[in-house]
């Protein structure tokens, strides 16, 4: 058994190059091989989104603080808040994030298939983040 206490790792911040604007890894688990799950908590400041990216095999968002939206490619943008659990399957692409004027909070849980458990896009445009 090994328990992670709180404070213990060290919060990151998102890579510019799949995030936009300020967003807070903070890691949760990471177990080693032959695991294969993972979690953070992931924190967005209001106006902050990922980029359209996938998961090999899928993934479970908590959202636990605020509310913002999450698009899967070819449909509109839905409005998540805290409590909501959300399921985006294999290989859907999408994206996720903080409303215009509000932060959001959500723990990410995925598993790791290869070596990996995303595959990053293109960024989310201003005009795709407003639904335009």
């Amino acid at each position: 058994m090994e328990i992670m206490r709180n404070g213990s790792q060290p919060s990151e911040h998102a890579p510019a190059a799949y995030f936009t604007g300020n967003v807070r890894i903070d890691p949760l688990c990471r177990p080693a091989a032959p695991a294969r799950v993972q979690s953070v908590r992931v924190t967005f400041e209001p106006g902050a989104r990922t980029a359209w990216h996938t998961h090999p095999l899928g993934q479970t968002l908590v959202v636990t603080e605020g509310c913002g939206g999450m698009q899967c490619w070819g449909q509109p943008i839905q409005e998540i808040r805290a409590g909501d659990v959300v399921w985006i399957p294999a290989g859907e692409k999408h994206w996720h994030g903080a409303a215009q004027t509000t932060a959001l909070t959500h723990i990410a849980i995925h598993e790791h298939l290869d070596g990996k458990n995303a595959d990053w896009l293109e960024q989310v445009s201003d005009a795709q983040y407003r639904g335009e």
